[in-house]
């Protein structure tokens, strides 16, 4: 399996040691990942440190650890985050959508804001900046595609249709799409994104790559069995890592 969203630092809720470097790549290792991938927020760049990441990782032979990060694609801020990703020797990026505007819709206390919205509106505006996020040309991988749906708020339209451009953007520029499993643990209770947007994904022949989207050590490789099941229902055969920006295919059984 791989795990292509690991938080080392979480919400700063720990720093970068080879101590905690190393209870990930354990968690990694119990969980049968053949690759792991660590995606700290850009936001919290300056607490960082990838060289002692790829230090530690060389005690672990066996693990392909790659050293990514998780951007908040914010429309306007390309310049920024541009530089950024250029300041360091990325084995991926991951482009995800959290605010819409100033307003950081995924937090836990802003459920009754969503409220507010029509909800074909708010989907419309999130996935209007996801489309954005997938064709500016600085990601390799969409993150958590469809968290606006994170306290259950469903469109009355097909959310497919509502999700259509930025899913034509993602296969037309040649991203690749994360199944992140720790929408299960938010109130809306299930992956991201949801089956029939991955069904769709694949009719389009988008690739897919896995996620925990772990921010503790004993998160790592949460659900990705069940992940790898859905794949199989649905007959992919493939699944996405990176090294380097570049992909690497791997046959669905050999992870």
């Amino acid at each position: 399996m791989l795990d292509l969203h690991v938080h080392l630092l979480g919400h700063l809720d720990r720093e970068a040691s080879p101590e905690n470097i190393a209870e990930f790549l354990n968690q990694g290792q119990n969980m049968g990942l053949k690759q792991i991938g660590f995606a700290d927020h850009d936001m919290y760049w300056e607490n960082l440190n990838l060289d002692m990441i790829r230090k530690v990782a060389l005690d672990y032979p066996h693990l392909q650890v790659r050293v990514g990060l998780e951007v908040d694609y914010l429309e306007g801020k390309e310049k920024q985050i541009k530089e950024i990703i250029d300041s360091y020797p990325f084995d991926f990026i991951i482009g995800s959508v959290h605010q819409i505007g100033d307003w950081c819709f995924d937090f836990p206390d802003e459920e009754a804001r969503h409220r507010q919205w029509e909800a074909d509106d708010l989907y419309r505006a999130y996935f209007r900046l996801v489309e954005k996020a997938a064709t500016c040309g600085l990601f390799d991988v969409i993150g958590h595609f469809d968290i606006i749906k994170i306290f259950n708020i469903r469109p009355r339209t097909d959310v497919r249709v509502l999700a259509a451009r930025a899913l034509e953007a993602v296969k037309d520029c040649g991203l690749v799409l994360e199944i992140n499993t720790n929408g299960r643990y938010k109130p809306v209770q299930e992956f991201y994104p949801e089956f029939k947007l991955v069904e769709l994904g694949r009719n389009m022949e988008i690739l897919f790559t896995l996620g925990s989207d772990a921010h503790e050590a004993s998160v790592v490789g949460r659900d990705l069995k069940e992940a790898c099941q859905w794949l199989h229902i649905l007959g992919i055969k493939k699944i996405t890592g990176f090294a380097g920006r570049n992909k690497q295919i791997f046959e669905l059984q050999d992870v």
